[in-house]
């Protein structure tokens, strides 16, 4: 608010964005738009200079509901570009709106509300992303972890949506199916974009089938009976309205990396869960299928604690996937974008490593060279190991390092 003249904080339904407006309309002494409620809607889309003008800050939310608003928000800030002036909040992407996306270029700053993370609701402090990118041997610790896999599948499996955290399995179960169905009833079939509502559930219980694998769009639309473009259309409003997210491919460039098609992952791994009929104990079951679900929805879960600690970093990274030619890959992987020095982080779900798990860090680590700063293989495990000789620069965490407190500064 400082520097931009409109702060935009996108992000899911229920992560917080409406009680961060109040909270800053309190402090700032400014007033909230609530567009959420029809009666200021209508009266907004009547006179949107009226919503605008006057002492500010203004605090808009749910923005997306009458996008005329922002047309008015321009003209007040050619009277008057002052940072500060604005904070609006969203649940549907801004880039998705294409007239929004050109009235305010140069004049917002976007910030996503994300999920609370593992750190956040223990209160603990969190930066082993920015801690593997600046000094990667010190996140190297004799201290043990004594976290279980089933306590892993348990946080799996709660996820990091505030109103669903503290329920019971039974109620949480429930908050998350009135979650879907508001959003899914409301924010995507009241845009009018949807030729066939009906197939909209099926098609996101299918996309969480596919959670942590490469998007294959003619697979999805087929099994709920939809042509591959018209899936496309709808799984671009399902990231529009940030219920799944799509992780690019990264390191084009490179001439083992393959495609430029997305990873995809549902936008918090207790959603995921629910639309997959998993609860903790089924998802801790020893059977081949669990386990292979355990795994996906592991690196889902994983994959948004990263992109959570990126996001609030001073100098946000790139994150994307890699994949060879022949099958190697990482997970995740995040570029500095100040030198282009590169991260690789490997998922496991077992509580022991293989020569073969750190195979896709070693090629990554030879194509980088002098950019590769540190390859990680996160696992189940208890024990932090750093490798050496034909494994050099490459270290394995246990998964819970992510949250268990600073190791670094």
């Amino acid at each position: 608010m400082a520097e931009s003249p409109v702060v935009l904080l996108q992000g899911p339904r229920s992560v917080g964005k409406s009680t961060l407006l109040q909270t800053l309309a309190r402090r700032y002494g400014g007033r909230v738009v609530d567009l959420d409620d029809p009666a200021v809607r209508a009266a907004v889309s009547d006179d949107p200079g009226l919503f605008v003008s006057g002492r500010w800050p203004v605090f808009i939310d749910e923005y997306q509901h009458a996008p005329i608003l922002l047309d008015s928000i321009k003209a007040e800030l050619n009277r008057d570009g002052s940072p500060g002036r604005f904070v609006l909040a969203g649940s549907t992407r801004f880039a998705s709106l294409p007239l929004a996306s050109q009235s305010l270029t140069g004049r917002l700053h976007r910030l996503e509300i994300l999920p609370l993370s593992q750190g956040e609701i223990r209160g603990t402090e969190e930066n082993l992303v920015e801690a593997l990118m600046e000094d990667p041997g010190a996140t190297v610790s004799p201290d043990v972890s004594v976290t279980t896999r089933d306590r892993y599948t348990g946080l799996i499996a709660r996820g990091g949506f505030p109103l669903a955290m503290a329920r019971t399995e039974a109620a949480r179960a429930r908050w998350f199916d009135d979650y879907l169905a508001l959003c899914l009833e409301r924010d995507l079939l009241e845009e009018g974009l949807v030729r066939q509502p009906s197939a909209l559930a099926p098609l996101l219980a299918r996309l969480a089938s596919q959670t942590a694998q490469v998007l294959n769009m003619s697979s999805a639309g087929r099994a709920v009976g939809l042509a591959a473009s018209t899936a496309s259309d709808y799984v671009r409003l399902f990231e529009a309205a940030f219920l799944v997210r799509l992780l690019p491919a990264w390191g084009r460039t490179l001439r083992s990396s393959t495609g430029s098609r997305p990873k995809l992952h549902m936008v918090d791994s207790g959603l995921a869960a629910r639309l997959l009929r998993l609860p903790p104990d089924k998802l801790s079951a020893l059977d081949p299928a669990a386990l292979q679900q355990f795994g996906h929805l592991l690196e889902t879960f994983v994959v948004g604690e990263v992109l959570k600690q990126a996001s609030w970093m001073e100098h946000r990274p790139h994150v994307g996937y890699w994949r060879t030619h022949d099958g190697a890959e990482v997970d995740i992987v995040i570029e500095d974008g100040r030198d282009g020095s590169v991260v690789g982080i490997e998922v496991k779900s077992g509580s022991r490593i293989h020569p073969k798990d750190r195979r896709g860090l070693r090629i990554l680590r030879d194509a980088l060279g002098d950019r590769f700063t540190a390859g990680v293989v996160l696992y189940s495990g208890p024990h932090s190991i750093r490798y050496k000789g034909a494994d050099a620069g490459i270290i394995a965490l246990p998964l819970d390092r992510l949250w268990t407190g600073a190791v670094f500064g």
